[in-house]
């Protein structure tokens, strides 16, 4: 009888945790889903609205809990510029060709024959592919585009004067470089990989692989920026990846290991900024908050209010999007506000 009970109550909990699980099919909506079905208050979360139109510059809004969308706010369907959200879907492609031996990460950016305009540095030749995607290189060159601590130069070291590993600086020379790194030794653009590895596997309703092209001025750096247009729900699916652990239905589409290393701490908070907010991983924020809901959580940032960001204490994901092309930005200040706000609509 014992043995009985033991084998309904394994069955019982392997049922909830597939219950759980759930996935958008490919191409097809995400599922809708109460707020309370997983414990959320369902009134306070149809009043997050409110702050959302209020104080917000939100043009795609969605909460994804348990594989079910609880919330959702404006166009989910439009695809537009994710901003430097795509640095952390570039590192989601790179584990990939990491695990299978295409990339080396301990390659020296000398041993690669990588250069730019104006060549490199001896000390900068040493820098590591990993150092790129740590944006711990210690290359100050000029970057094909702006939006990072190069457009500042008093924040910028003298080139030549920092060891690579040894000192944080979100720029996007390295962002970019890492992309040329990832193509020249893939044979692949990045929005092919895009593609092949994530829109498809993935069932991306709204991509299309056509309308992406590099941008920058090659004039300042031979490295282009390889900006992506993605929908609020496409979005969704690459956080609720991240939120697997990489796992999407029954195949692994990210190492177990590599998912790990991308929100490990590369970059304590004390090195990120003053207000110590987010430490950094391999091209992912990681929160640095006290409060025990966001214990493990981490995010992928854009200028202007571009976010995908993975709570796995709540089994959460919130893709949220501002659309450039209107004017408008969501400062991170409110953004942050929303998400304690959704945390705050968690039953007790």
């Amino acid at each position: 009888m014992k043995k009985i009970i033991l084998t309904l109550t394994l069955a019982l909990c392997a049922i909830t945790l597939q219950a759980r699980h759930i996935y958008p099919k490919a191409g097809e909506d995400w599922q809708q889903a109460k707020p309370s079905k997983y414990g959320f208050n369902d009134k306070k979360v149809k009043e997050l609205r409110r702050y959302v139109i209020d104080s917000m510059q939100t043009t795609g809004l969605m909460i994804i809990v348990g594989g079910e969308c609880i919330f959702k706010y404006g166009d989910i369907e439009k695809t537009s510029y994710i901003a430097s959200c795509r640095k952390s879907v570039l590192s989601i492609l790179y584990g990939k060709y990491v695990k299978n031996g295409t990339i080396d990460l301990n390659k020296t950016l000398g041993e690669l024959g990588f250069t730019d305009h104006g060549g490199l540095l001896p000390i900068e030749q040493s820098a590591k592919v990993l150092h790129l995607i740590q944006a711990r290189s210690g290359i100050y060159h000029p970057a094909s585009n702006s939006g990072s601590a190069l457009d500042n130069p008093k924040r910028v070291p003298e080139r030549g004067s920092v060891k690579p590993g040894t000192k944080f600086l979100y720029n996007n020379w390295d962002f970019n470089a890492a992309g040329s790194v990832f193509e020249q030794l893939t044979g692949k653009s990045v929005f092919e990989a895009v593609d092949e590895d994530l829109a498809k596997p993935l069932g991306f309703q709204d991509w299309n692989l056509a309308r992406h092209r590099h941008t920058g001025n090659m004039a300042r750096s031979m490295h282009p920026a390889y900006h992506l247009h993605l929908s609020t729900r496409d979005m969704a699916r690459i956080g609720y990846l991240m939120l697997r652990k990489g796992k999407w239905e029954e195949k692994q589409i990210i190492a177990k290991d590599w998912h790990r290393k991308m929100i490990a701490t590369s970059t304590k908070p004390e090195e990120t900024g003053p207000k110590k907010r987010f430490g950094y991983g391999y091209m992912w924020w990681l929160y640095n908050d006290s409060n025990p809901a966001l214990k493990g959580a981490y995010a992928a940032h854009g200028a202007m209010g571009q976010y995908i960001t993975i709570i796995p204490e709540l089994d959460m994901v919130i893709a949220h999007k501002t659309d450039a092309i209107y004017g408008r930005k969501t400062k991170s200040s409110r953004y942050q506000r929303f998400v304690r706000k959704v945390i705050a609509t968690k039953e007790q």
